[in-house]
């Protein structure tokens, strides 16, 4: 997931914590909140309690912000994307435009486990209603990703004939004419329901360069 070079620079990121309490979360925060939490055996031999809050509309500079804590306890914190490292391992946290892409232990011989989301969470629903509802939960994911593929479809050919449109671009590849063509209303409802697919599918911590990718995605 992270090649050396971003692993260095995700690691000068990481600042101590404050020590600090971890603050319960809210019904009201489901789109502007992540929390996920992992137990960990230690030296002492004990499980210890690690959470990774994540404030998805950034902080007050606009800069997503995830915190680390350790038996509720501020231990430090990074910009994303970051890497903590925890006794065993390392956690991975990535965002994308529409939520959390990716916060996994890794452990020191390689395996990944996701950490899980807290209980009152929307990532935390979600995965309440995979374990009480499973079929429901794989036909909102289906549908989810044939949003996705129907909105590819129907709205790279017109992206790709508006940008060949440019002179500059058009006198250097030529000009495209789109095959398709749809309403305004149609495109704006392609959009809508493209970011609510995307938005779904990150509850899951689902990502595909492809699908979820396009062109709100935040990720660098």
């Amino acid at each position: 997931m992270f090649s050396d070079w971003k692993r260095k620079r995700a690691a000068r990121r990481v600042k101590p914590g404050d020590g600090h309490e971890l603050k319960r979360y809210r019904w009201w925060q489901p789109f502007s909140r992540a929390l996920f939490h992992l137990r960990l055996v230690e030296n002492d031999g004990l499980q210890h309690l690690w959470s990774v809050d994540v404030k998805l509309w950034g902080d007050s500079d606009g800069e997503i912000v995830a915190g680390l804590y350790r038996d509720g306890r501020h231990v430090a914190q990074s910009k994303l994307p970051a890497i903590f490292e925890v006794p065993g391992g390392r956690f991975d946290v990535v965002n994308s435009g529409y939520g959390l892409k990716r916060c996994h232990f890794v452990s020191a011989d390689g395996r990944e486990q996701q950490l899980v989301p807290d209980s009152a969470s929307a990532e935390g629903r979600r995965a309440r209603l995979h374990r009480t509802r499973p079929g429901l939960s794989r036909l909102i994911g289906v549908a989810s990703v044939s949003v996705l593929v129907v909105a590819l479809v129907l709205g790279v050919p017109q992206i790709i004939e508006q940008v060949t449109s440019i002179p500059l671009v058009a006198e250097r590849v030529g000009t495209f004419t789109s095959p398709i063509h749809l309403p305004s209303w149609l495109n704006i409802s392609l959009i809508v329901a493209s970011l609510v697919a995307s938005s779904e599918r990150a509850l899951r911590l689902r990502y595909n360069w492809l699908l979820d990718g396009g062109l709100f995605d935040g990720d660098d």
